[in-house]
């Protein structure tokens, strides 16, 4: 299991999320224009649609979590890892 990030580590996976799409869409811009002017005015609306199962995500991450940390409380609570 890896440990716990640091906010600076979050913040670089993000700048270079965000460069490798600018860069790809860059691309695109060259390539085929209409296709990136298309892209680049559907993008919020697929964010929109998106958002309700990002959500879900989150929440059923957090009830692993629970459920995680209610079957190894048994194992902490006695001194194991």
């Amino acid at each position: 299991m890896a440990g716990p990030r640091t906010m600076a580590a979050l913040f670089q996976e993000g700048s270079m999320s965000t460069l490798t799409g600018l860069i790809l869409w860059l691309v695109l811009a060259v390539l085929c224009w209409p296709l990136a002017l298309l892209a680049l005015v559907l993008w919020p609306l697929v964010w929109l649609l998106l958002l309700p199962f990002r959500l879900l995500g989150i929440a059923v991450d957090g009830v692993f979590g629970l459920l995680r940390a209610l079957v190894t409380l048994p194992a902490r609570v006695l001194g194991g890892r």
